[in-house]
């Protein structure tokens, strides 16, 4: 069954990220928020990798306007999907 989950973000210019899932599986992203063609991109090749894929390929890439946080809107995309295992 398909499951939505709201992750609210930290430290850059999205506010939060819709995601839903089944199976282990994304079945859509959607940011709320944030540099519109940068997080669309995102959110549309996440969709249909597994949790466990996007988590290591997304985990950790920075955003210059996170400033000392080190994070960035696919870091905390990685971060909610880490909350889904």
């Amino acid at each position: 069954m398909e499951q939505t989950y709201i992750y609210k973000t930290e430290h850059v210019c999205s506010r939060q990220i819709e995601i839903t899932h089944e199976d282990g599986i994304v079945k859509k992203v959607v940011f709320v928020g944030g540099c519109p063609g940068n997080t669309q991109g995102v959110a549309r090749l996440a969709v249909g990798h597994t949790v466990e894929e996007l988590i290591q390929i997304l985990k950790g890439v920075p955003c210059p306007r996170s400033g000392e946080f080190k994070t960035s809107c696919p870091d905390q995309l990685a971060r909610a999907l880490e909350q889904l295992r």
